[in-house]
């Protein structure tokens, strides 16, 4: 295509789409225009037609010009929500308390250094117990990320001040007999695109450095109300993609000169460093199970509806998630606990019960795997085939079965379009310059491609969205739970487009040294199940306590 046609081309787009270039806003919209506008969509109108929607497209123009005067600010959802429920689903019933075994005899260790890389439970019972106190375990992992966290690249913001008044409060609490549970005194961090009230809430990206909102995630609020002590706010790739934020480089502990993938990138980098017992983290499409797999950790990415996201930037409104980054599928399960259901302020959450039951018979779930994909050759294959054999020596029967035949990722242009929506202001401000990553693969680029995709197009990718939700539900009426390779499959794809839970697991070492994962799926509202299964895998293997070398030196896991 020449120069001349390829700028009239854009030009017309740019109409259609209300991208306005000053240059040419006072023009008319010509035959011409449409002409060449109707190619980058695929249309074939005859002149006569064309020339009767001049009239009608000038007053959308001015219906877009109108819109864009209206304040938008990110937290702003369109009047349309997901529903991820298929036909005939009908919720569980029953609500039963949430109860996690207590662990027996557990100790303050000499080596203090030891206690980094302790689960929830073991944390909780030290402080119940008081041998030792919320404040002294927070100044613990407080030196931990002043001292390890710049050379990971992965906490924007330390909120030592907050966080000592939190632990002294909870401190005293316990001693006054008012123990709130597992969390209570436990200190944790939150994926930077979380508004704190007293903190700076970055999104990660330059546009947005010294940007405050003046207001509490719902899933913060949620956790300091059971005890938590919020410690840190941790890097995520700017605008939630990739590693790479206005700092810098988030870095995985377990081979530092290697980026720990995003977008949750500080949350994953921090808790298998052991600079945070665990932290929140936010998934659109594979931003929990990406960096959980590059840096050794245990993900729960919960069913679309679960959490509420009040507070939470969004990039789309149709696919974020909010998740806990663990040391196991137990604490998952303890953070999850707290955070999950309806706030009043989120209209994509449901009110679904969470009956957790750590002691199932495994072998009366009905667990499948996606065998096509697991016979494929790829990177993570070897240990894939070990987790299974694990399974089934444990008497697990694993039935085949298969996703649906759909072009799931044709449909992830979801984000790109919601994301272009979310950050509109970015776009036609010119602001999108200031972000780090500007190649071709990059937000800036992406969001700009976006507007010119159709509102028709983007609503029929919906429907076809619609049958993906309800082939899935047929495709799975005969598991409870299922695995997958975390990467080598589409599985990836289709879940986070039909809002399953899932849990990314580490199951093993490359011959490098980084570790790798496989991924746990369950049903829609199915995580009480699925983290139970998670937990007994865990419980057939060590991978989840293996941990990097405590000064990054080694990319070699303890063996």
């Amino acid at each position: 295509m020449n120069k001349y046609k390829s700028g009239i081309l854009l030009g017309a787009a740019c109409f259609l789409s209300g991208a306005f270039v000053s240059r040419v806003a006072d023009n008319k919209i010509t035959v011409n225009m449409l002409q060449s506008a109707q190619q980058l969509i695929g249309l074939h109108f005859s002149e006569a037609k064309l020339d009767s929607m001049t009239e009608e497209l000038e007053g959308l123009r001015e219906s877009y010009e109108a819109i864009h005067k209206v304040p938008l600010p990110n937290d702003v959802a369109p009047a349309l929500v997901f529903n991820p429920i298929p036909v005939g689903y009908t919720f569980e019933a029953q609500r039963v308390p949430f109860e996690v075994a207590r662990p027996e005899k557990v100790k303050l260790p000499k080596n203090r250094d030891e206690l980094a890389f302790y689960t929830i439970p073991q944390l909780a019972e030290l402080i119940r117990t008081r041998q030792i106190s919320s404040e002294e375990l927070t100044k613990f992992y407080l030196a931990r990320l002043k001292k390890y966290g710049p050379k990971l690249e992965c906490v924007i913001t330390l909120t030592e001040d907050l966080a000592l008044q939190q632990a002294r409060q909870a401190d005293k609490e316990i001693k006054a007999g008012k123990y709130k549970g597992l969390l209570h005194g436990i200190p944790f961090g939150v994926k930077d695109l979380l508004s704190t009230s007293q903190y700076k809430t970055t999104w990660g990206a330059m546009p947005y450095k010294e940007q405050q909102l003046h207001e509490d995630a719902t899933v913060v609020k949620r956790l300091e109300d059971a005890g938590a002590v919020l410690v840190a706010k941790t890097t995520l790739g700017a605008l939630a993609m990739g590693d790479v934020w206005f700092g810098g480089k988030t870095r995985t502990p377990w081979d530092i000169t290697k980026g720990s993938s995003g977008s949750s990138a500080g949350s994953a980098s921090a808790v298998a460093a052991g600079l945070l017992p665990f932290a929140l983290g936010t998934e659109t499409l594979g931003s929990i199970v990406s960096p959980s797999t590059a840096c050794g950790t245990t993900g729960l990415r919960p069913t679309f509806g679960r959490v509420s996201r009040h507070g939470a930037m969004a990039l789309s409104w149709s696919m974020d998630k909010i998740g806990p980054i663990a040391r196991s599928a137990e604490d998952c399960a303890i953070v999850f606990n707290a955070i999950y259901g309806p706030d009043g302020l989120d209209p994509s959450v449901y009110d679904a019960p969470f009956n957790y039951n750590p002691n199932i018979n495994p072998k009366q779930l009905r667990v499948g795997y996606l065998q096509k994909d697991f016979a494929r050759k790829y990177g993570f294959k070897e240990n894939d085939e070990r987790t299974l054999q694990t399974l089934r020596d444990a008497g697990i029967e694993l039935v085949p079965i298969e996703l649906p035949d759909l072009p799931a990722g044709d449909l992830t242009l979801t984000i790109s379009v919601e994301g272009a929506a979310a950050f509109d202001e970015l776009t036609r401000g010119g602001r999108d310059s200031l972000l780090v990553a500007q190649g071709k693969g990059a937000w800036p680029n992406l969001f700009r491609a976006a507007r010119f995709v159709p509102a028709v197009e983007y609503i029929q990718a919906q429907r076809v969205r619609t049958l993906l939700v309800q082939q899935m539900q047929e495709k799975l009426k005969d598991v409870d739970v299922y695995l997958s390779p975390s990467f080598a499959s589409s599985n990836l794809v289709v879940t986070n487009l039909t809002g399953h839970p899932c849990v990314v697991l580490p199951n093993g070492f490359q011959q490098n040294g980084m570790p790798t994962t496989i991924t746990f799926m369950g049903k829609l509202f199915g995580e009480a199940q699925l983290l139970a299964f998670a937990k007994y895998y865990q419980s057939l293997t060590n991978f989840e306590e293996q941990h990097p070398s405590l000064a990054f030196a080694s990319a070699k896991a303890k063996k």
